[in-house]
């Protein structure tokens, strides 16, 4: 049974629990909420703040939770955190969020919809619909970090070609997996803390079992996380060796040729002063090879050097 209340709370009911969920939270659904529970101020206002570290406390007949999950928009390709704030007691559980959990609406929504997803979630304990929820979102995270993965195995070609600079595709991803670890250490660290006998307070069964799963999953996914780093790190060190080799080479190119133009140069610079030189034209043009004879002989005695340097920078295989 669904019953709509006032502002953004969503009650869904299945054989006396019930699950209230809470999108884009105001002053006002706190209200609501504390009227209806006995929850503590502080944690009330923890829901409407996005900028909570994650953490547990632990109360006589309830658990208050925040964790933080990647989410990723449409504006940009960088995952960012999302905040979930959770109550779980007897009977009951409230999800409170940004509207941007996409697996957690998902599962509401399905809920809502369908009479045999709503008893195989919600009509366990609280505390079974809390591993469904985590578990969900912990699979997102898997997603996301494939994803990644997806795009390391785009560049990989990219970067062992010495003609191609992926240095902006590499700081992307980089940026990535910095902002997925940033995520998921704290995730881990809070879930690890979490003990499974905080949560066997509100549920019949032994769910050990299921929460075993849930770290292992996040353990995995931070191991892929490192390894996508390691990865990356080398992508990173591999393009930084090319470009430079790249810079070295055009380097010593340009030396080569401004090398090469030396003998020209010191040769046209004397016979542009107005000094006396043989053959300039203060102490008489020579002309046994036509009116250009002065021209031609510079030109070859700066050739003739020019291809001497040319072979002796080869012999010492410089080029």
């Amino acid at each position: 049974m669904i019953e709509e209340s006032a502002g953004n709370l969503k009650f869904l009911r299945n054989n006396g629990f019930t699950w209230i969920d809470i999108s884009g939270p105001t002053r006002d659904d706190m209200n609501e909420l504390a009227r209806r529970y006995q929850f503590h101020e502080l944690n009330l206002a923890d829901c409407l703040s996005k900028i909570q570290i994650p953490k547990i406390d632990r109360y006589q007949n309830h658990l208050f939770m925040i964790l933080h999950f990647p989410t990723i928009t449409k504006e940009t390709s960088v995952p960012r955190s999302s905040q979930l704030s959770i109550f779980m007691g007897t009977g009951y559980l409230v999800t409170v969020h940004q509207s941007e959990l996409k697996p957690l609406i998902d599962m509401f929504h399905r809920c809502t919809e369908s009479s045999d997803a709503r008893q195989e979630l919600m009509g366990r304990s609280s505390g079974y619909l809390f591993h469904s929820i985590i578990d969900a979102l912990v699979d997102d995270l898997i997603v996301t970090i494939r994803s990644v993965l997806g795009n390391i195995g785009e560049i990989e070609d990219e970067v062992f070609d010495e003609k191609l600079s992926v240095a902006k595709e590499i700081s992307q991803i980089r940026r990535k997996i910095m902002s997925l670890r940033r995520l998921t250490i704290p995730l881990r660290r809070t879930l690890m803390e979490l003990s499974t006998r905080d949560v066997q307070r509100f549920s019949e069964e032994d769910l050990t079992l299921y929460f075993d799963d849930v770290m292992d999953h996040i353990e995995k996914a931070l191991e892929t996380l490192e390894a996508s780093k390691e990865t990356v790190e080398i992508y990173k060190d591999t393009d930084f060796m090319h470009g430079s080799d790249k810079a070295n080479k055009i380097l010593a190119v340009l030396t080569i040729i401004f090398t090469l133009s030396i003998p020209s140069t010191v040769a046209g610079s004397f016979y542009g002063m107005n000094v006396y030189v043989p053959g300039g034209i203060e102490s008489g043009a020579w002309m046994f090879l036509g009116k250009y004879t002065t021209f031609i002989i510079i030109v070859s005695v700066s050739s003739a050097a020019a291809i001497a340097m040319l072979f002796y920078f080869r012999r010492l295989r410089w080029i």
